[in-house]
């Protein structure tokens, strides 16, 4: 049941725990990982069940491009399955809008011309718009985006926040309001640096896998009971 309430606009999940999932069955990273993409699915449903706007998915870090090679190449094999068989059907029944954020330069260019094409095609829909983080890293992030600044010799005087963000990959997009984390750990490993400023934050105990959509309603019924003031003092509170 959707917790009634305000639904935060833009949740960021760092979906963590499919090798540990894996390990603890006795079975391989990779079943561990085929695990999670099905759990993906899922969830990315009952978020546009939600009616959350927007959904950022921390699905492959840059450092991500350090483990054995076999692994990686699982994880792209999964992804190019992802974006040739899985968006299709959330376009048709959801009209949702496909979008990429990370160094795409470093992707296979299958992925890179797949993902291009995708996101074209979408670009007019109405729906949540989906947003894996792929080869990303938020301080890679930060990084290219003072490169564009001092590229285009933008003097110091017309760097504000406003111009900052618009170079960032989440351009356009709305701040993150919630940021879940699985598998116990309580850090945000270089996701949405920027963006996540005034986030509110769920960490859960749940090795991704095993992450359910009620426990996703329940991140979303957890951030509907806080209370953001965004450096504010509490209504009607004393100085």
């Amino acid at each position: 049941m959707i917790p009634v309430g305000k639904i935060p606009r833009h949740i960021g999940i760092i979906m963590d725990g499919n090798g540990r999932w894996a390990q603890s069955r006795g079975l391989s990273r990779i079943e561990g990982h085929r695990q999670g993409a099905r759990r993906t699915k899922d969830i990315i449903k009952a978020a546009i069940n939600a009616g959350v706007k927007v959904l950022t998915l921390y699905a492959f870090s840059i450092e991500n491009w350090n483990r054995p090679i076999l692994e990686v190449n699982t994880l792209m094999g999964l992804f190019t399955h992802y974006l040739q068989v899985e968006i299709g059907e959330l376009v048709r029944d959801h009209s949702i809008v496909f979008r990429v954020i990370g160094d795409r330069e470093r992707l296979p260019g299958k992925i890179r011309d797949l993902i291009s094409g995708i996101e074209v095609s979408t670009a007019g829909n109405e729906g949540m718009t989906l947003v894996p983080a792929v080869s990303y890293g938020g301080r890679d992030e930060i990084l290219r985006a003072v490169k564009k600044i001092v590229k285009d010799g933008v003097s110091a005087d017309n760097i504000d926040e406003k111009l900052f963000e618009g170079l960032l990959d989440t351009a356009g997009l709305p701040p993150v309001d919630l940021v879940i984390r699985t598998s116990g750990e309580e850090r945000l490993s270089n996701f949405l640096l920027w963006q996540s400023a005034y986030a509110e934050f769920y960490f859960a105990d749940t090795l991704w896998p095993d992450f359910t959509n009620d426990e996703f309603l329940s991140a979303i019924g957890d951030f509907q009971k806080r209370d953001r003031r965004f450096g504010e003092i509490e209504r009607g509170g004393k100085i």
